[in-house]
């Protein structure tokens, strides 16, 4: 791939967002109702190709066994408020109501709060009475902490997601997760990133992960781009991480592990963009902080938000557009792409005369 001199010392490649690429029409059409969007991971099937996120602002225990039973898959964020405190609805309705910068000093402190093993197993127990697929997430540095107990509590699928997560951490201080032994050792799928370059997604396929998050540093209310200066433009990532995946099944003689498009996905056309550029399934946070359900109350943040030492995230309002309902099947009432999402998906396979996500995956696409 040809690179681009940034000045005589240095030189990059072009990569691309989803707002650089747009969907070419192919010379064959659908009728949307002829499309599937199914999607299956290791022995689990879902009706939709995508995860809640696990932040706060998306996912309590009762949205996601909503966004279950309406054919997704729901993560709880399992060190988030659900599992610090008996009962968070008054700290949420707290945080919604903070202003500016006050926002962010105010969740350092309330997130200053121990995680409790205890309530761990209590969220998880109360998603998996409801029958529906349990997904729970924690971040490398408390998975060896935390790890046993979420699997003990009944977990289907463990989610391990960070900023970025790589397969090999290198650390003076303290010994760090063996990915490999760690995901071997366990009797669930586990679920893994972000990553954003070919290198690391492939370190990170080799690990026995099921599924690969490829993100980092793009979502709506982050700011690492701006306090680490590090991102990567979300078109190049997938398509980059899907070459990974191509190469890592002829390695392994067909081991095949999903790739989750996490981050930048925003309104319904981003995420048609996101399997066309090679994603198998889509991990979304901010369109889901726009339902009337959402914990969030119209405002939305990550665990990157109140760090104790550096946050790189912001409480930002985002305000509420309708139902879970309504944004994942519609009707839609305004024409911006934040409602209808699997509808907008269907249409996009339907126009380019796919019916099934994999081979939706082969669409044509035009740098803009």
């Amino acid at each position: 791939m040809q690179e681009i001199e940034i000045g005589r010392a240095k030189r990059g490649r072009r990569a691309y967002s989803f707002d650089d690429v747009a969907i070419v029409p192919s010379r064959r059409t659908r009728d949307p109702e002829e499309v599937s969007v199914a999607w299956q991971i290791d022995a689990y099937r879902f009706e939709l190709p995508i995860l809640a996120a696990p932040m706060d602002s998306v996912m309590s225990p009762e949205t996601a066994v909503a966004f279950g039973q309406a054919g997704g898959l729901g993560v709880l964020d399992l060190e988030g408020l659900w599992t610090r405190y008996d009962d968070p609805s008054d700290l949420l309705a707290e945080v919604a109501g903070l202003q500016g910068e006050e926002a962010t000093r105010r969740l350092q402190e309330i997130y200053a709060e121990p995680v409790r093993a205890e309530l761990i197993t209590e969220r998880l127990r109360q998603m998996r009475a409801s029958g529906v697929t349990v997904a729970g997430s924690l971040s490398p540095q408390r998975t060896k902490e935390f790890g046993k107990t979420v699997v003990d509590a009944g977990v289907d699928m463990f989610v391990i997601r960070g900023t970025t997560v790589s397969a090999e951490h290198v650390s003076g201080q303290s010994e760090p997760l063996n990915l490999k032994e760690f995901i071997y050792e366990l009797d669930v799928p586990v679920i893994v990133g972000g990553c954003a370059t070919y290198q690391a997604a492939l370190h990170l396929m080799r690990t026995g992960a099921a599924g690969v998050l490829v993100g980092f540093g793009g979502g709506a209310a982050h700011t690492t781009r701006s306090v680490l200066g590090v991102a990567v433009p979300m078109a190049s990532a997938i398509a980059d991480v899907a070459a990974a995946r191509r190469d890592y099944l002829d390695e392994s003689g067909g081991r095949y592990v999903h790739v989750i498009a996490d981050g930048s996905i925003g309104r319904s056309g981003d995420v048609a963009k996101a399997i066309a550029c090679g994603a198998d399934a889509m991990m979304i946070g901010s369109p889901l902080a726009r339902a009337s359900e959402a914990p969030g109350r119209g405002f939305h943040w990550g665990s990157e938000a109140w760090h104790a030492e550096l946050p790189r995230g912001e409480r930002i309002a985002i305000g509420t557009v309708g139902s879970l309902q309504e944004i994942l099947f519609g009707p839609s009432r305004v024409a911006d792409g934040t409602m209808n999402l699997v509808g907008a998906l269907r249409r996009a396979m339907a126009t380019t005369g796919y019916t099934e996500l994999k081979e939706f995956q082969r669409v044509e696409v035009v740098v803009q």
